[in-house]
Order: C-alpha cells, then sequence, then structure tokens
C-alpha cells in the first residue's frame, strides 16, 4: 500500500492524483509534516564509499546527476528540473548552479522491490541524515549525494558578513529540510562533535562538512599575523558554537588537487604569500 505524501491518504496503485486531496501520486516534495516511510539502506566501503538502497513499492529517491552507479531494470528513472511553473524550474536550477550542483537531478522510482546505488566523485565518505518533518542540516557546497523525494534542498546564506567574505564556503552553504533520508558525500575520514551551549570549535574554513542548524557560524582571525602568514593554515578560522551537532573533514578536494599539482615544490600547505591571498580565497 503507497500514501499521499501531501495529505497521509491510502492511494490506489494505479490511481494518479490523491482522492483525498488531489495531489499528484507520488509528488509531494515539501513532505506536509509526515514522516515518510523508512528507507533500507547500507553504506559500504571505506575511503570509497558507495551507497546500495533498496526501494520499496512506491518509494521515490532525488540524486545529484552522475552519481548513481548501478540500479536494476525495474528502477525507473527520469532526470528533470524541479518546479512546477517555468519561473520554478528555472530558479531551481539557477540555486543549485550557485551550490555547486548540477542543473537537473535525476528521480528514481520502483513499483516493485529495486536496488540502486550510489557514490560520491572522489576519495571521501558518505554521511546519512535522517531528518523529522522540519528538521534542517547546513552542509558544504557540493556535497550533496542523494535523498528521498520529502527532502528540499535549499540555499543557506550565512547569517554574518564576514564569513560570507572569509570563509572557505562564502556566502554559499546547503540547507537540507526533512522530512526523509538524504545523504552528502565529503573527502577523507569525518570525526563529529556534540557542542553543548556556548560551546565552541574552530576549524580550517574548508574543513567542514555539516553542522545542525542550532550551531552558530562565523569566521575570526587567528591569533597574530606570524601564525596566519607562516603557520600554513591561513588568516582565518571558522568558529563553530554551540548546541548541536558538528562533523569536520581530514581532507578537502582542494587539497587534493594541491597535492597532485604537478611541479609541485613541496614544503607547507601554504606559503607566507599563499596565506595573504586566502583573503580574497579559500580551500573550497
Amino acid at each position: 500500500m503507497t500514501y499521499c505524501t501531501k495529505c497521509g491518504a491510502a492511494l490506489d496503485e494505479k490511481a494518479r492524483f490523491c482522492a483525498g486531496c488531489g495531489a499528484p501520486a507520488g509528488a509531494g516534495p515539501a513532505g506536509a509534516g509526515l514522516q515518510p516511510q523508512a528507507l533500507e539502506y547500507t553504506i559500504e566501503g571505506d575511503n570509497l564509499q558507495l551507497i546500495r538502497v533498496r526501494l520499496k513499492p512506491g518509494q521515490e529517491l532525488f540524486a545529484e546527476a552522475g552519481k548513481m552507479l548501478y540500479k536494476q531494470p525495474q528502477v525507473e528513472w527520469e532526470t528533470r528540473m524541479t518546479g512546477d511553473t517555468l519561473g520554478e524550474k528555472i530558479w531551481g536550477a539557477l540555486k543549485r548552479k550557485a551550490m555547486g550542483e548540477s542543473l537537473f537531478l535525476t528521480y528514481f522510482r520502483s513499483s516493485t522491490p529495486g536496488e540502486v546505488g550510489f557514490a560520491g566523485s572522489y576519495p571521501g565518505r558518505i554521511q546519512a541524515f535522517d531528518l523529522r518533518a522540519g528538521q534542517s542540516v547546513i552542509v558544504q557546497r557540493d556535497s550533496f549525494l542523494v535523498a528521498q523525494a520529502g527532502v528540499q534542498l535549499n540555499l543557506a546564506l550565512v547569517k554574518r558578513l564576514g564569513a560570507g567574505f572569509f570563509g572557505g564556503e562564502g556566502f554559499i552553504l546547503e540547507k537540507l529540510t526533512g522530512p526523509g533520508t538524504v545523504f552528502i558525500h565529503a573527502g577523507g575520514d569525518f570525526v563529529e562533535f556534540t557542542l553543548k551551549a556556548g560551546e565552541s570549535l574552530q576549524v580550517d574554513t574548508g574543513s567542514i562538512v555539516a553542522f545542525d542548524e542550532s550551531v552558530n557560524y562565523d569566521i575570526q582571525f587567528v591569533g597574530s599575523i606570524r601564525t596566519a602568514i607562516f603557520g600554513g593554515e591561513g588568516l582565518f578560522l571558522a568558529t563553530l558554537t554551540g548546541p548541536g551537532r558538528v562533523i569536520v573533514q581530514s581532507m578537502t578536494l582542494q587539497k587534493m588537487r594541491r597535492e597532485l599539482a604537478p611541479y609541485r615544490s613541496g614544503g607547507d600547505e601554504r606559503s607566507p604569500l599563499g596565506a595573504i591571498g586566502n583573503i580574497f580565497g579559500s580551500d573550497d
């Protein structure tokens, strides 16, 4: 038995619209406060992880284009732009472009049980969030992988001007809001902190993977000019203040590119001039 994701009424298998509220069958990205059916999945691997999702009849996922590894034949897929009107489709595409995502999303649905697999584009780990209706998590730009249809993917603009100019993510972060399960991907290994109210953590600006919406995010100047220039850590650090959960990654994509670049001379992660240049740039 499938259910309307807008009002929760039972749906006939062949129904195109809900008899209770008139919403299209299978639609409902807003979720309307109803928790969707639990997603059955496993995350396999170590630093080259993949997700194996076993879809039940009527369940739907949407994913970043190009992240699918495989699917069983009964799993149907369709690439489309989100939104009901042309204006909503264009605005949604522009927001995804600003977040570093593709213009289109790929949707997966199966009328019978079926499996589909997803993975990131570079070595790293996958993190799952089981979000309640209205619950949000803030994640780094370009980290979204796949989610249940009830999850909303939006821009998250940081609250402070300093964080916008000097943060590793600039003004642009991603906000994922439930209900539903969502998966993100980032580099290296992850370390997780649970901050109490008023407790702070200082992090390299490009190394933040995700944090709860309750966590305050700001950028602060490091201890001294000498430390900033010769310490190899840049001029600014992100300060995250609880309460809430924070996830940090051990390897950013920018660091990986720098280490693999030809003719690299070695030495500190950043030269003195590179540290000064960090004012105008970032790790990510």
